[in-house]
């Protein structure tokens, strides 16, 4: 008798696919995966906490919240690895690793901080919620930590339209990690019957986190989830919106605003699926690929301006030109004019005359580069702010590659707000939302600093390091 060498077993660890589920009576299934590979290069990353064995421990145990981290971070890092520019590093305040830490505090949040990655835990009506516990949550930071490799200039800057950018490229981050997965791409398909444009669990970000939300706050997040994809929002100069709305409603507020870029992408790859010779799981997957890859190489080449949304919509178009001898041009276009983000007449004047014209530019641009590069300080008195000194902010002023704009609702184009105007509208939305910590030695007597500890912020008042004066200057992205 032969006896069969035995093969080898690969070691697996139990991980949510996508997140634990929008409530506590209907959590989604863990499955196994190969336990996940972080140091890989071009975005290593790390856990600060100690690894656990891979025993399969289920929901609910620290060890089973360390596997989805990392099973995260990893996947994190086969998405936007194979489509970012050669060379591509963290930022170095990072350092050559990405550190996630599962369990910074009790809040219902997670950030990244040029630290590192951060994420809070809390128990709501009896369900302990951890926020690294949810493989979308943590590709929505890690998406801030890439795009901040890509882009550093767009940390700083005082804008609402490039903050947003940042909130829907982390969930842009999850959607193509989510899509990574034959398995969700399956469910995905068969959930929306091929039309990818319809809401669906990879298009629901953070089910789980916006249930908890909504415990407390319900019209702060939407019914289903913290934010959805599969949205119809219409593009609006951000400094003409109110700082704070409902979730049903569109505000300057970044998360907020987000939505309108990110709804455009899910159209976006929803249109090149259908542009694949079969529309089944590995078209799909091509076309979430190749969207990605577009994007990465418009925000690379994207000059930085007030208008940024639309710059960034012109440059995919420009993108799949050259890449694609625009073969998706038309879902490109569809979709950035049905959220406004582009006026018909610009996505009209994006022709491929105009694309070879200024094609060198772009194909030059490279990623990365210095925090202040493309940008312009503005000073403005402290004293209305509630500070004792004149205070600078960092404002986008690179000129534009295309001249193209957003939708105004009542036809044509909006003119883009300038550069100062753009600065001072985010600087005060903040203070609105109470968002700016503001140490006491810098308070001027009418002073009115947000001090409820309820309210992480996200921005600081500090000594300027290139003049005299104070500086806004942002502590985190959450």
């Amino acid at each position: 008798m032969t006896v069969q060498p035995q093969q080898a077993t690969m070691p697996t660890v139990l991980v949510f696919e996508d997140d634990p589920g929008g409530d506590p009576l209907h959590i989604n299934m863990p499955v196994p995966h190969p336990v996940p590979q972080l140091d890989t290069q071009p975005f290593p990353t790390a856990i600060a906490e100690t690894a656990p064995q891979p025993n399969g421990a289920g929901p609910g145990t620290e060890a089973f919240r360390y596997w989805v981290a990392a099973d995260s971070l990893g996947r994190a890092g086969q998405t936007w690895g194979p489509l970012v520019p050669a060379g591509t590093k963290w930022h170095p305040q990072v350092g050559r690793a990405l550190t996630a830490h599962l369990n910074a505090g009790d809040d219902l949040n997670a950030f990244y901080d040029r630290k590192g990655v951060w994420f809070f835990r809390s128990t709501v009506a009896g369900v302990n919620i951890a926020a690294c516990e949810s493989n979308e949550v943590v590709l929505h930071e890690t998406g801030h930590a890439v795009l901040d490799a890509l882009r550093p200039q767009l940390f700083n800057m005082a804008s609402a339209e490039t903050a947003a950018l940042h909130e829907a490229f982390g969930d842009i981050s999850a959607l193509l990690g989510s899509l990574q997965l034959d398995s969700l791409r399956i469910a995905v398909l068969g959930e929306t019957h091929g039309n990818l444009e319809l809401s669906s669990r990879v298009s629901r970000m953070a089910e789980q986190l916006g249930w908890a939300i909504r415990q407390g706050a319900p019209s702060a997040v939407d019914p289903d989830c913290l934010r959805n994809m599969a949205n119809n929002f219409f593009y609006r100069d951000p400094v003409l919106l109110s700082p704070s709305e409902p979730a049903s409603r569109l505000s300057s507020e970044p998360h907020s605003f987000s939505r309108v870029f990110s709804g455009a992408f899910l159209k976006i790859v929803a249109g090149i699926f259908r542009q694949q010779d079969l529309q089944d799981q590995a078209g799909l997957g091509r076309a979430a690929e190749i969207a990605g890859q577009l994007l990465v190489d418009a925000v690379v080449a994207a000059p930085v301006v007030s208008a940024y949304y639309a710059q960034v919509a012109g440059h995919m178009i420009a993108a799949d030109q050259r890449r694609n001898g625009g073969m998706y041009g038309q879902s490109l276009r569809s979709a950035f004019i049905r959220h406004g983000i582009l006026s018909l007449e610009s996505a009209a004047s994006i022709t491929e005359p105009e694309v070879a014209r200024r094609n060198a530019g772009i194909t030059e641009a490279m990623p990365g580069g210095g925090d202040e590069e493309g940008l312009t300080p503005v000073t403005v008195q402290g004293t209305i702010y509630g500070v004792t000194q004149p205070l600078t902010l960092s404002a986008p002023a690179q000129e534009r590659r295309f001249g193209i704009a957003g939708s105004d609702p009542a036809g044509g184009s909006v003119r883009p707000s300038d550069p100062e105007r753009v600065a001072t509208s985010f600087l005060e939305d903040l203070f609105r939302r109470g968002r700016v910590q503001v140490p006491a030695e810098h308070r001027s007597a009418t002073s009115f600093a947000d001090d409820s500890p309820s309210r992480l912020k996200t921005h600081e008042i500090t000594r300027s390091t290139t003049g005299e004066g104070l500086a806004l200057v942002r502590r985190c992205f959450d």
